[in-house]
Formats: C-alpha cells, sequence, structure tokens
C-alpha cells in the first residue's frame, strides 16, 4: 500500500509518500549463524537514488535515517533522499527530495548523521554554476521539514563524511563533525564541527599538510571521543591511482591532531571497469572502529579495495588493515573476500560497521556468482577480530551496473552503506534491475550472543584463532588480555613437546599480535606440514589452541 502527496514548489513538482512495506517477511537464505531477510525497495519510485547512505538513532533503536543522491534528468534537478523508519525497518516513509531551501542549489552527494538530541543533519555539495561548496540542513521532526541551507565551506571539495560523538561521557557530547578534501591545490584534508545541531559551524580548518593529494575521506569516533580519519593519497598525473591510505586522531574535539600521511601501502583500482560497462570506481577507504565491549574493543579498521598487491589479486579484492594500538601502528592487508584468489572476479565499493558484539561486517559488490558485466551484493562478517572471514551473498538478484544519468562520464556511485539495530543489520546499496537506479536493503539477522563470547568477557582472556589458518611458513598469534600479568605463549608439537617460546614476559592490559614462523631458526627442528598447537598462559587463564602447517 502506498499512500502518496503531491505539492508544487518553486514550479517542480514533489513526491512525498509513505511506503508500508506489505512484502511478507520471510527468509530468503537462513544460514545456521545468521538470517538474511528478502531484497527490498526501502523507497520505490522512478527517481535515480545513488551514492546510498544509512545510520542508526543514539536513543531510539526503532528509527533509522537513509539518502541517497536523487536525479530526474527530464526536467533536470539533483536532491538528496530522506528515508527514514520508525519501526526497525517494517515500513519505510519519506521523500526523494531534502525540502530545505533553496531547493534548486542542492548539488546531492550527502553526508547524514543524528546527533544526541535526535537532530537529523544531512550535508551536500551545492550547485550552479558547478558543485562547489559544502550546505547542512538539519531537521528536528524526523525529516518531515528541513532548516533552510548553512554554508559550511566555499572550498571546491569532494568526499565529505559526517559523524556524531553520541557519548554522554565525552567532553564533546554532541559535537558533529564534517571532513572533506579539497578538490584544488594543495588537496588538504579539512574540517569543520557543528555544537548546534547544525545551526551553526565553525570556520573550516586544516587536518593535515599533505606532500601529496589526498583524495576522499571518512570518520569515526571511538568511545573515548577521539575523532578518526583516514583517506586516500594519490600519485601524481597522468595515471593517478591510489598508493596509500592516510590516518589521522584528534583527542581534544579537532583542536590538535596527530598525522600520519601514508602508514598504510595499497594499490587501488581508480579508473574505469570495462567488464561493467565501462562505470568509473574509486577506492576510497571507510574507516570504522570497535566500540563494544567485546575482546576486540578499541580496534580500528580501514577497509578498501585493491589489486595487484598482495594479499590482494591480479582483480579487484577487498582488503581490510587493522590497529590494536589505537592507529599508531597498523597491520599487513587482510583479504576479507573469500573466494580463490585470480579467479578474475570484482569486488569493489566496501562499506563497514562493527555490531555491538565486536563483529566486522563488510558489504561490497561481487561479481563471483554472476557474469562479468553484472554484480551482486555481498556480506563478509568476522567474529575474532578480522582474523578470519565468511562470506554471504545477500542479494537475492543481479544487477547490471552503468553510468548514472546526469553526474559526470561513467560515474555510478562511491559509497553504499550498513548499520544496526535491535539485532540485525541493515546494508543499503544502489541497485538498476528496476529500470532506474534505487536504494535496495535486505535485514540480517545476527545470532545471539554466544556463551563463549560471554564466558571471555567475564574471564578478560581472549585467545584468538590464528591467520592464516592452514599457513606456509608463516602465521600470525593474537589475543586480548584485560588485566597485567605474566605471558607465556608456546608452540606445541601434536604430542605437547615445546617447539618455541613466543612469549615470556610480564605484558600490561591490552591487545596483542605475534608472528610465528616455521623456518625460523630458533625452533628446534624444521617443521613438515601437519597440526601443531598454541598454548597461551596468562595468570589463571590457560588456553590452547590448534594449527596447521601445509607445506
Amino acid at each position: 500500500m502506498k499512500k502518496i502527496f503531491y505539492f508544487i514548489l518553486f514550479g517542480f513538482l514533489f513526491v512525498s509518500s509513505v511506503y508500508l512495506n506489505s512484502q511478507e517477511r520471510l527468509n530468503n537464505k537462513n544460514l545456521s549463524d545468521i538470517i538474511i531477510g528478502s531484497n527490498f525497495r526501502i523507497y520505490p519510485s522512478n527517481v535515480s537514488q545513488s551514492e546510498t547512505f544509512i545510520v542508526n538513532h543514539p536513543n531510539d533503536p526503532d528509527v533509522l535515517f537513509a539518502s541517497a543522491y536523487t536525479i530526474v534528468t527530464n526536467p533536470f534537478f539533483i536532491s538528496e533522499g530522506v528515508y527514514l523508519t520508525t519501526n526497525s525497518g517494517v515500513n519505510w516513509s519519506g521523500s526523494d527530495t531534502c525540502s530545505g531551501a533553496p531547493i534548486q542549489f542542492h548539488g546531492g552527494e550527502p553526508a547524514i548523521a543524528i546527533d544526541k538530541d535526535g537532530t537529523f543533519l544531512l550535508n551536500r555539495l551545492g550547485r550552479q554554476p558547478t558543485f562547489i561548496g559544502l550546505y547542512s540542513h538539519y531537521s528536528n521532526d524526523n525529516g518531515i521539514t528541513w532548516s533552510n541551507q548553512k554554508t559550511i565551506s566555499t572550498d571546491d571539495l569532494e568526499k565529505h563524511s559526517l559523524s556524531s560523538d553520541v557519548n554522554s561521557l565525552s567532553l564533546y557530547y554532541g559535537r558533529s563533525y564534517a571532513v572533506y578534501t579539497m578538490l584544488e591545490p594543495p588537496y588538504k584534508v579539512r574540517m569543520t564541527y557543528t555544537n548546534d545541531g547544525g545551526q551553526n559551524w565553525v570556520q573550516p580548518f586544516d587536518v593535515n599538510n599533505p606532500p601529496q593529494r589526498c583524495f576522499g575521506t571518512d570518520i569515526n569516533i571511538n568511545k573515548n571521543s577521539e575523532v578518526l580519519v583516514c583517506w586516500a593519497v594519490m600519485s601524481a598525473p597522468p595515471s593517478p591511482n591510489e598508493i596509500s591510505i592516510g590516518f589521522a586522531k584528534s583527542n581534544n574535539g579537532g583542536s590538535n591532531w596527530t598525522v600520519q600521511e601514508s602508514p598504510i601501502q595499497t594499490k587501488g583500482i581508480t579508473g574505469v571497469l570495462s567488464q561493467k560497462q565501462n562505470i568509473r570506481v574509486n577506492s576510497t577507504p571507510r574507516i570504522a572502529v570497535d566500540n563494544s565491549n567485546s575482546p576486540y574493543s578499541g580496534n580500528i579498521y580501514i577497509v578498501t579495495s585493491q589489486k595487484e598487491l598482495a594479499p590482494a589479486g591480479n582483480d579487484p579484492d577487498i582488503v581490510l588493515f587493522r590497529s590494536t594500538d589505537n592507529g599508531n601502528t597498523w597491520s599487513q592487508g587482510i583479504r576479507v573476500n573469500q573466494d580463490p584468489v585470480n579467479n578474475g572476479k570484482f569486488q569493489f565499493f566496501p562499506a563497514i560497521h562493527i555490531d555491538p558484539h565486536g563483529g566486522i561486517n563488510i558489504i561490497y559488490l561481487d561479481d563471483r556468482n554472476t557474469t562479468s558485466d553484472s554484480s551482486g551484493i555481498f556480506l563478509s562478517r568476522s567474529t575474532d577480530g578480522g582474523n578470519s572471514w565468511t562470506d554471504y551473498e545477500i542479494s537475492d538478484h543481479n544487477f547490471r551496473p552503468t553510468a548514472v544519468s546526469g553526474i559526470g562520464a561513467g560515474n555510478i556511485s562511491d559509497h553504499i552503506d550498513i548499520t544496526y539495530t535491535n539485532g540485525k543489520l541493515w546494508p543499503v546499496w544502489m541497485d538498476n534491475s528496476t529500470g532506474v537506479y534505487q536504494i535496495w536493503t535486505a535485514p540480517i539477522t545476527l545470532p545471539p550472543v554466544s556463551v563463549e563470547y560471554e564466558q571471555h568477557l567475564v574471564s578478560g582472556f581472549k585467545l584468538n584463532q590464528n591467520y592464516p589458518n592452514p599457513f606456509n611458513p608463516s602465521t600470525k598469534i593474537s589475543w586480548l588480555s584485560r588485566t597485567g600479568s605474566w605471558h607465556t605463549l608456546k608452540v606445541l608439537d601434536i604430542l605437547g613437546g615445546e617447539i618455541i617460546t613466543l612469549v615470556n614476559e610480564y605484558k600490561p592490559a591490552g591487545s596483542y599480535e605475534i608472528e610465528f614462523n616455521s623456518n625460523d631458526s630458533g625452533n628446534r627442528n624444521k617443521l613438515t606440514s601437519g597440526i601443531y598447537f598454541y598454548r597461551l598462559q596468562t595468570g589463571e587463564f590457560s588456553e590452547t589452541k590448534p594449527m596447521v602447517l601445509l607445506k
């Protein structure tokens, strides 16, 4: 059932509707640990909806706010979709037009957030004559009405992001941060923020002073209210590509920054995918932090698309980088998608969200189960801090990506998104299977917290499965200790005989990772293929796990 209301504003016809989801909410997949619901459009229309975003309400788990870059080609008009559910995704309402004046000046590319007071924030580009500047609107009635635009920046910019500090213990409780990269020299990362729900914004200021061009930004806030920002670093023309990822953090609300211009090496996919109707793509990195009470609390994760640089193959793969020390150091890349390497399949446009149990959830476009000119949507999920992954296809049909009419030659979108509420993940992506790009979703029910997980929280210790496993010649072993104690980590043979002691020292509370190389000279003998064990002892805690060496 769909109720439609028409009204005329500034000579344009707009449609505001309430979509009552009449589909039977039967699960089309029951995969023992998660349940994937039916795919559906959250706001069916004939308007192009791309560049999709979704956020959860910090105080009301029944409320989700989604948006998209909306385009009408005849007559040409650009805006931002405003889509809302107040009953945990059962019904959705909204409009393809953000009504904040002046509506003819909207330039699309939204970024959204909900602050501590439930104020909806929507930032977007300006328009006329070109897409320059950043402008903000706010809504105090769940997106029904919107404020007039507030000018945030007149910079020529791109790839902006938005996040709000909703930690009630924070000195900056309620502050919402907007970050972007400049589209003109010196291509800096810049930031601004509001303390009053979008009514006023401070003058934009520099986050970094880069030696090379920065491209694309993403932002997150940890439970200590530190602001975390990442971006791609581009090589010089004539063939620019993402060659590394930058990272910065601020522990005083953006006043000062610790900046790493290129701590993570990568090789992006900027350019044209000829296999996908020559659509233009980027590897804009996305960042997430674990604010749960899980053993992985505090871990920071950055995900991107990469190729021709291990662990990625010669075709685009999804690669994760992990920091267990608040961004001071970063792991080597971890290949997220679990299909065979170099199989000619394309994975790109990742989005990441950490659920309240510490699960890492990454969605992306993937053509492993379809033809090379098409794509489906996959979820890769890790419940051990990124050491191991399980893949799920969450789309129940494929689509054929093509350029979005009206936003530039070959462009499709750079963002899909995912969030969590009331025991479910809510991914959103753009899909043109109906003839026009629309914002689609599929509710994903997560399993209840396991007894083992609860026991680890009580004990304060967690020994993770080694990664990779099987391995040759090296693997990584990680663990969490919530109290300081003497740590002993040993590798044992199948009879329990000691091969090597990797750790034997006092360690304070924290997360740790160490590499075991089966070829190290410290080993008693050169190891052959087989099953081995590693045992961690920390005070009263002891756990042993198997691992497989496969030469």
